[in-house]
């Protein structure tokens, strides 16, 4: 997962299209041609490479999406999406439009899946972060990232999901946001993967969460409530 939840609440991203959708109304076209990037583009994907490289990260490069258009409509949303190299989404102030999809997961009762980073991961290191999310692979529908991401992340399947937006950040990462819930008592077969050192459901009621909690993921959790 990258640094989206942090930029998602803190630094007003703009709402391309709003649902709730259900997932089989999320519908995606992909191009063949893949998007080439600046010079300048390429040396700085090169250069954040190197550096998760040298902080002993196993994330590779390769191809992931890229968002070249939307369309909201009365029964959902459609997404045209490219190939492009993954890297880029780690440039600094730009990340070319590319697609990430974060998974935001409770239990049945409504408690949230919290996890703690690990030190080598690309963003949010060492932090926080709510749920499960990563890139959208090639060929591959944002919906289907929430539930993949949820599974390679925690070892659980959803019992009901349903996406909530799709998201520009400032920085020009595209978010597909979702939310989901686990069957009744599923929350005890969860497994972090080696991305997480620690994990922890926390409360329904975001007012009682507690101090690890930062003031970035208090404001998604109410705006995805609101």
């Amino acid at each position: 997962m990258s640094s989206e939840q942090d930029t998602l609440t803190r630094e007003q991203p703009e709402i391309l299209a709003r649902g709730p959708w259900e997932l089989e109304r999320v519908r995606t076209c992909w191009l063949q041609d893949q998007f080439v990037p600046t010079a300048a583009h390429t040396a700085a994907a090169d250069e954040a490479i190197r550096g998760l490289q040298d902080r002993g990260s196993p994330s590779h490069d390769g191809l992931a999406a890229r968002l070249v258009g939307y369309r909201q409509q009365d029964d959902g949303l459609a997404i045209d999406l490219q190939p492009q190299r993954w890297a880029l989404r780690l440039v600094r102030g730009d990340a070319c439009l590319s697609v990430a999809a974060l998974c935001v997961t409770r239990s049945a009762d409504g408690r949230w899946l919290a996890g703690r980073r690990a030190p080598w991961v690309a963003s949010w290191a060492g932090r926080w972060a709510l749920g499960a999310g990563g890139a959208v692979d090639v060929g591959e529908n944002p919906t289907e990232t929430l539930v993949r991401e949820l599974g390679e992340e925690w070892s659980v399947s959803p019992a009901r999901v349903r996406g909530e937006a799709l998201v520009r950040l400032p920085h020009h990462l595209v978010m597909f946001v979702g939310q989901a819930w686990l069957e009744d008592g599923a929350e005890r077969d969860v497994v972090p993967d080696h991305e997480h050192d620690r994990h922890a459901w926390w409360p329904r009621r975001i007012d009682d969460w507690p101090a690890e909690a930062a003031e970035p993921l208090r404001l998604m959790a109410r705006w995805l409530e609101g």
